[in-house]
């Protein structure tokens, strides 16, 4: 199966532009007051509750940007789609399911059980 490269690239460009606006709106939506400073317990838990969920879903999102920009410039290079570590192709499925993916599948398995 030929790998799309246009589409995916248009992909990625998609999913920059939308983990950009929502690092803008998380950074928008910082809390003024801190846990704590509430009348009521049960709003300080609730406030931390935010506030740990907030920053997960913003490293996340930091991270999966990297992953994105990276893949970017490994279209600028003429790198794409092959596996950072082995050099081998990377199969077409994997790169339309995760179109930032660097790794083959033999790679990535490897790296997840060390």
């Amino acid at each position: 199966m030929p790998i799309p490269y246009d589409r995916l690239k248009t992909a990625l460009l998609m999913e920059r532009a939308a983990l950009t606006e929502q690092l803008q709106q998380l950074s928008a939506v910082v809390k003024e007051e801190g846990v704590g400073y509430s009348t009521h317990p049960a709003d300080d838990g609730t406030l931390a509750f935010d506030q740990a969920r907030d920053l997960a879903v913003r490293v996340n999102a930091e991270q999966t940007l990297r992953f994105v920009e990276d893949a970017l410039v490994r279209f600028d290079t003429g790198t794409y789609g092959l596996c950072v570590d082995c050099g081998t192709e990377i199969d077409a499925a994997r790169l339309e399911a995760i179109p930032y993916a660097a790794l083959c599948l033999k790679c990535q398995s490897k790296r997840e059980h060390r």
